[in-house]
């Protein structure tokens, strides 16, 4: 089945940064909305950040300021740039959008 495929997570200290990737099987990713969420263990899953086709962006509280979502030009790639990373940012990271299931996610473990 086709999906999408998030990439990019690891094991990063306090403090520091990673960038996820979530690609998309067709060009035409580029006309939906798509979201990164997470879900750490024992716990709901919580919604990131979003950003549109014309590329505005929204984020929860909890990453505002320290995360950054962008897309890349021929919009099949939607990137999450996480800066000043904390222990609480652990889990596994989830991309959605258009008609395509998420992938397995990406582990991010943030830990010294």
């Amino acid at each position: 089945q086709v999906h999408l495929v998030e990439s990019g997570g690891g094991l990063v200290q306090p403090g520091g940064s990673l960038t996820l990737s979530c690609l998309a099987p067709e060009r035409t990713a580029g006309l939906y909305v798509m979201d990164w969420y997470r879900q750490a263990p024992a716990k709901e899953r919580e919604w990131v950040a979003t950003i549109t086709s014309g590329g505005r962006t929204t984020y929860a509280p909890s990453v505002l300021g320290r995360f950054t979502v962008s897309r890349d030009y021929a919009k099949t790639t939607m990137f999450l740039h996480m800066n000043s990373l904390k222990p609480e940012d652990t889990a596994i990271y989830y991309c959605s959008g258009g008609p395509w299931p998420s992938g397995q996610g990406t582990q991010v473990t943030v830990s010294s």
